[in-house]
């Protein structure tokens, strides 16, 4: 009796700290154009999505998703919602910087979108020096298995625009402030440039966020997350970011390098990190 009073404790104890940890991606999905011939979104829409599935993402941001993407990826991962909508016009028109999740585990009590901008968050619009509109999407979650809250945000930075990058970063965390006070916060994008810029650094040593790179003690970070369909593999070079605050805590961090038929799923490799309340 008293042994299966201890197995019973244990187990529950087991159950609980696995529903504790979540599982948060970004991945930038590449654009749907007729440009990448061998590389087209309907070849390779479904070893995306199943690469999804089987690292069972719980909660994601991508980056380049247009209308039409999206709905082929929801149409193919059953059990997930989405947030988000296009910058060039505030609905369905351009890319979305939006944010999937399993909706068995999570529940969306808040969402919107706001442009990374100097002029006016609110409507379509290029901020600073950047080359075209940039957004960030957002949402308030609650873990249906705990019924803790957290906020998620979401974006794709400007590819040209330096000081857009830096004022881009400390608008988000001004925004995350503004939306949640004082709720924990996941931060995922293409930020695209890597640890040693200006606008990294604006995040990583602001006090607020940190890189789950560099706090996870088991990292899988086998060469860079941009690969350029298999073109520009470095050894190094993260341009895709995943920022978190406490409570969470970082289990483990992967650049996941998954391909199939010696084809790449997307021109950047999903950064997935396991985090723990």
């Amino acid at each position: 009796m008293k042994r299966t009073i201890i197995l019973l404790f244990f187990l529950g104890y087991l159950c609980q700290t696995i529903a504790q940890e979540i599982r948060a991606a970004s991945f930038n999905i590449r654009l749907k154009t007729s440009n990448d011939v061998g590389n087209l979104w309907d070849d390779r829409k479904d070893a995306l999505c199943n690469l999804i599935r089987f690292h069972e993402f719980e909660i994601f941001g991508i980056q380049e998703g247009f209308i039409e993407q999206l709905k082929d990826m929801q149409q193919r991962l059953s059990n997930y919602s989405y947030i988000g909508v296009g910058r060039d016009d505030g609905a369905e028109k351009g890319e979305h910087s939006a944010i999937f999740y399993d909706n068995t585990r999570f529940k969306a009590l808040k969402s919107g979108t706001f442009w990374l901008s100097d002029t006016n968050t609110e409507v379509p619009n290029k901020g600073w020096d950047a080359a075209l509109p940039r957004i960030c999407t957002w949402g308030i979650f609650q873990d249906k298995k705990n019924r803790k809250k957290f906020i998620f945000m979401n974006t794709h930075f400007d590819h040209v625009g330096t000081v857009a990058r830096r004022e881009s970063a400390k608008q988000i965390l001004d925004k995350a402030k503004e939306f949640a006070r004082d709720l924990p916060l996941i931060l995922t994008g293409d930020f695209n440039v890597d640890e040693n810029s200006d606008a990294y650094l604006t995040l990583a040593n602001s006090g607020i966020v940190q890189d789950t790179y560099t706090l996870a003690p088991l990292k899988y970070a086998p060469n860079s997350t941009f690969n350029g369909w298999g073109k520009r593999l470095k050894t190094s070079e993260r341009i895709d970011h995943i920022f978190i605050t406490k409570p969470f805590k970082v289990v483990k961090y992967g650049i996941l390098t998954d391909t199939y038929m010696n084809k790449f799923p997307s021109d950047h490799f999903p950064v997935l990190s396991v985090l723990k309340w």
